[in-house]
């Protein structure tokens, strides 16, 4: 007879199994889509709307002069590209740094109170007049090519918004390899997303959206410190299509201790997690779509399977630890260790070992596929195994912060 943790057990690996299935399913029907778009982009553009990038930056002084100039380095009409850089009221050289850039024909610089990133962006947008606009974070830098690649896109009336691939910027200990990985993955899921219509994050690093959204939906929100987020699912509510360009590749600077990584991405379930609850009008509702009636839905779940998952562990490891304190009180020290040995006889064949192989194998799969498709020269390194390794262990800290936050209602700080 299975109890109740038993069946919570065979609950998520059966979603765990069937999203990994789902994605790889897509993936091959995606294959022509590829391909199509590809065409698309090796033709000439015969017209080049205007853009406006906004780059808003807080205590940024560090990396901006690198975003900006690689933004001024965008192989794209120079008459059509302007750029407005934003200080957010920072408290180091921000301001003076941006304000090199102030007799510069394609640039404006701006200071503001501090107000938070959202603040910025809708500060820029009163100012706008061009047909697109994006955002690039003051520690994001784009590759030359990247605009040219999104441009095309919107050759699509329907399109109203396109978002890049995001790239790790210079790895260079254990936690940002497995970033690597993580971003890799992120690649390719969004690009799953985009062709089933179901992206619901417009990330801040070089999102390019048509400027009527804003005219249309109102500007930016705080979001839960995730305005990116929360435009994504407006957009989706109102049903504007939000789609993926793969090879735009933009590359941002990620955490380098633990200590910032977890604020990072408490931040960030803790945003998912309440705009979710902003919206759950949408959830398993058919007028959405499949964002609506399965990836919402999904993306939910997996965040209290992974809880419930990693409880289950902690609580099996702590009795294992007190039966090992009661047989040292009541024996000492066992000192004899187990000789072992392999017998294919006695191997588990249970279901749950069938699914849990079935679904690492396949996990391992999509990973190695996320590579290709992020134009990585190794598909397979000790990132690979670092992340194999040690991510399991890591994801629970921040989704237990970012629910216990959001179940009572704690503010969280953005850095």
């Amino acid at each position: 007879m299975v109890n109740l943790s038993q069946g919570i057990l065979y609950i998520s690996l059966f979603i765990s199994l069937f999203f990994e299935i789902f994605v790889l399913i897509t993936y091959f029907e995606t294959k022509e889509e590829l391909r199509v778009e590809q065409e698309l982009l090796s033709k000439r553009i015969d017209y080049y709307p205007t853009v406006t990038i906004v780059v808003p930056g807080f205590n940024e002084g560090e990396t901006v002069t690198t975003t900006v100039e690689s933004l001024l380095k965008l192989d794209y009409p120079k008459d059509k590209l302007f750029l407005m850089l934003i200080d957010d009221g920072s408290t180091d050289n921000t301001f003076e740094v941006m304000n090199r850039y102030s007799g510069h024909a394609q640039i404006q610089v701006y200071k503001k109170e501090n107000g938070g990133k959202y603040t910025a962006l809708n500060f820029a947008l009163r100012k706008i007049s061009t047909e697109l606009v994006g955002c690039l974070d003051a520690d994001s830098f784009v590759s030359p090519n990247a605009l040219k690649l999104m441009v095309p896109l919107f050759g699509d009336k329907n399109v109203m918004a396109v978002t890049p691939s995001i790239k790790v910027h210079e790895e260079s200990n254990v936690l940002q390899k497995i970033q690597k990985i993580e971003y890799n993955w992120g690649i390719f899921f969004r690009r799953m997303l985009s062709s089933i219509g179901a992206i619901f994050v417009t990330p801040g690093p070089f999102s390019i959206f048509r400027t009527k959204v804003f005219k249309d939906l109102g500007g930016y929100r705080e979001g839960h410190h995730t305005e990116d987020m929360e435009l994504a699912l407006r957009m989706q509510k109102n049903r504007y299509k939000i789609v993926n360009s793969v090879n735009a590749h933009v590359f941002t600077v990620t955490p380098k201790k633990f200590k910032a990584l977890f604020k990072q991405r408490t931040r960030w379930t803790y945003g998912f997690l309440n705009n979710v609850i902003d919206y759950k009008e949408m959830f398993f509702n058919k007028k959405y779509g499949h964002i609506g009636f399965f990836v919402l839905p999904i993306a939910s779940i997996s965040i209290f399977s992974t809880l419930y998952a990693a409880g289950t562990i902690i609580w099996n490891v702590a009795l294992r630890f007190m039966d090992m304190i009661t047989r040292y009180r009541a024996v000492g020290f066992y000192t004899r260790f187990p000789n072992f040995h392999f017998n294919w006889f006695f191997w588990n064949t249970s279901i749950i070992t069938f699914v849990v192989v079935v679904a690492l194998s396949i996990n391992i799969s999509l990973l190695i596929m996320s590579a290709r498709m992020a134009k990585e020269d190794k598909l397979v390194g000790r990132a690979l195994f670092y992340y194999l390794i040690m991510y399991a262990f890591l994801v629970p800290t921040w989704i237990a912060k970012a629910t216990y936050s959001t179940i009572f209602s704690k503010k969280i700080s953005w850095r």
